[in-house]
């Protein structure tokens, strides 16, 4: 699905589903008051977000990964697998695994470092542990209260903040922001702080800062005019990149989050750019999605966080000890 317009302001369509959400905000409630978190052995970062995609949880968890990588541990992927059928636990194997059996994210985490899939994420987590595991980091699973966490970090958009600040349906947030916040041991605020976030934030909360940037290959794409697609969770966002990396974005589609693209889309897509002498370029996430045999007709813009404060990640993630 795409974020609706209204879960980022306030408006009719918002106050009417607004019951729907306080049973939604009362369900996740009961889910903790009930759980009984199991360690599991080893540390585990989680990265997470308050709001139904788009806050850049998966580039965060990919960075926190290649730190721990340097530092020497044994790191590894702990994901539901949205999007895929297995229900794992499972290791991701790119050679085999497809979108549609392990997600799109499962994918991409897995370039970087050994990546499991589990609805359970405690089974997974000790599998990830068997299998040599000395640190996990979890992208998403911030509101599964099966599996204790040792560092908990809340991403969020700067741009975009909280929303309408009602959950879903009625607006994007999957609990409260205060009871999210009082879980979070640090919050994460990527781009220009516009939604004031930090103002929201408790004092006792720290707050890294950072941007998501264009990989290598954007230096390439200045002065280019491009066809770009996204089905991705703000695909505006995407789209804003391209032009501040000076390209000229002359048609732009958006499709579902998690959107499995079929030849005949792609067919279409590319007459489209052929026929206004563009490139067609979308971002990893998607490509991934893309069948292998079409691939070659697109360019892909890969993104990475640069932090602003690169010491307080590394004193974050050296206090998780081995």
């Amino acid at each position: 699905m795409k974020a609706p317009s209204f879960w980022a302001e306030e408006g009719i369509t918002a106050r009417l589903l607004s019951p729907a959400g306080v049973l939604f905000g009362v369900f996740g409630r009961w889910r903790w008051r009930l759980a009984n978190p199991v360690k599991a052995g080893i540390p585990v970062v989680c990265v997470g977000n308050l709001v139904a995609g788009g806050a850049g949880k998966t580039p965060v968890a990919l960075s926190f990964a290649t730190l721990l990588q340097q530092k020497g541990y044994a790191t590894h992927f702990l994901s539901r697998g949205y999007g895929g059928t297995i229900r794992g636990p499972h290791r991701v194997d790119s050679r085999c695994d497809s979108p549609t059996t392990v997600g799109d994210e499962a994918l991409l985490l897995a370039v970087v470092s050994p990546t499991w899939i589990s609805i359970d994420r405690v089974a997974g987590a000790r599998a990830a542990a068997q299998a040599g595991a000395e640190i996990i980091v979890m992208d998403d699973g911030f509101q599964n209260p099966s599996l204790a966490k040792d560092l908990s970090v809340v991403v969020v958009d700067g741009n975009y903040g909280f929303g309408n600040h009602r959950l879903i349906p009625a607006g994007p947030l999957r609990e409260p922001v205060a009871d999210g916040l009082a879980r979070a041991d640090t919050v994460a605020i990527l781009g220009v702080d516009h939604a004031g976030v930090r103002e929201q934030i408790p004092d006792h909360v720290p707050v890294i800062t950072g941007k998501l940037v264009a990989g290598p290959e954007g230096s390439l794409l200045s002065g280019r005019r491009v066809l770009a697609f996204a089905g991705i969770g703000r695909p505006e966002k995407f789209f804003g990149m391209l032009a501040e990396l000076g390209c000229d974005v002359v048609g732009s589609h958006t499709f579902s989050d998690h959107h499995h693209y079929r030849k005949e889309e792609l067919l279409v897509l590319a007459d489209e750019a052929q026929n206004l002498d563009a490139t067609l370029i979308t971002t990893a996430k998607d490509a991934v999605r893309v069948p292998a045999a079409d691939r070659g007709m697109i360019e892909v813009l890969t993104v990475t966080v640069s932090w602003d404060d690169t010491s307080a990640i590394h004193s974050l993630l050296c206090a998780l000890g081995r």
